[in-house]
Order: C-alpha cells, then structure tokens, then sequence
C-alpha cells in the first residue's frame, strides 16, 4: 500500500492522480521508470539531487510531500470514475485544511476539474484557496502525458520560484 508523505509545515504538497500498478506494486510513489517525477522536481529545484522513488522519505527534509487522490491503482487514470476523484477531493481538501502547507499542486487538469468541481482549469496557480494553502495545477508527470521534460520542468520551476 502507498502512504502518504506529509507532515506539517511543508513548502508543497504533490497529488498525483492515483497509483499505476507500477508504483502499486513497488510500494512507493512514482516508481514507474517512465514517470518523470523524480527527475523534474529535481531539475525544477525542490531536491538537492536526484533521489529514487525508494527515498521518497527524504523528501520531508526537502520540505516537500506527496499524497494521491485516489488510492485505487489502474493501468491509466482515465479507468477511474468520477466520483472516487469527487471522493478523493473531499478528503484531500480535509487533509490540507489538517496540515496546511504553503502550496498544493494538483499533478493534472482533468483530475483537478473532477476533484474539485470546477470547470475551467489554467495551469498554475489557482484562484482557490485550503485555508493558507495556495492550490496549483501542474502538468501530470507520467510518460501517458505528451509534455516534454523541459515543459514539466519549466511548470513545476514556476511554482518553486513562487516559494521562495
């Protein structure tokens, strides 16, 4: 099972949309080669180096987090329904409000459309606020999504940059 990495006091905390059955059967958070997560929040500048899924512990000491909407693994997010991302939703709105770190960045804008009702998404920052928490919406890192390593780079960097 994938647990959460979150405490309080972060500077963010990633959602990715749920687990593939890569990650689910590795046990931690983006463990699929093809997923570029590690290596963007990287190059974006949130970690000092480059770790493996498998440290994903240390993230903490990054003042980063991770969490998921759905804990449900599929082959693809587009096999989940709309309600289990309504549901995950709700209880991520709950879990930020209890932890509050200064961002939450939504990994997809459909996901984030259905998680949260709402209908027009821009990347980026949103207008919706958790209590303290800035929301953002970045492009999804899985090797599914056609943005280059530089375009995810270059969005997840843009938030970095607001925290500083």
């Amino acid at each position: 099972m994938i647990t959460d990495i979150i405490s309080h006091d972060l500077r963010v905390v990633f959602c990715g949309i749920n687990p593939g059955l890569s990650t689910a059967h590795h046990g931690y958070h983006f463990a699929n080669a093809n997923n570029r997560f590690w290596k963007v929040i990287y190059q974006a500048g949130f970690t000092d180096r480059l770790l493996k899924p498998e440290e994903e512990q240390h993230l903490l000491d990054t003042g980063c987090g991770i969490t998921m909407l759905v804990e449900r693994p599929t082959v693809e997010a587009t096999e989940l329904a709309r309600n289990e991302l309504q549901q995950g939703g709700e209880a991520l709105k709950a879990k930020i409000m209890q932890f509050q770190p200064r961002a939450l960045a939504v990994l997809g804008k459909q996901a984030f459309s259905r998680a949260f009702g709402i209908r027009q998404v821009a990347w980026g920052r949103q207008s919706l606020q958790l209590g303290d928490t800035e929301v953002w919406v970045l492009p999804n890192p899985s090797g599914l999504n056609r943005a280059t390593l530089d375009e995810l780079v270059s969005a997840y960097h843009q938030l970095h940059q607001a925290l500083r």
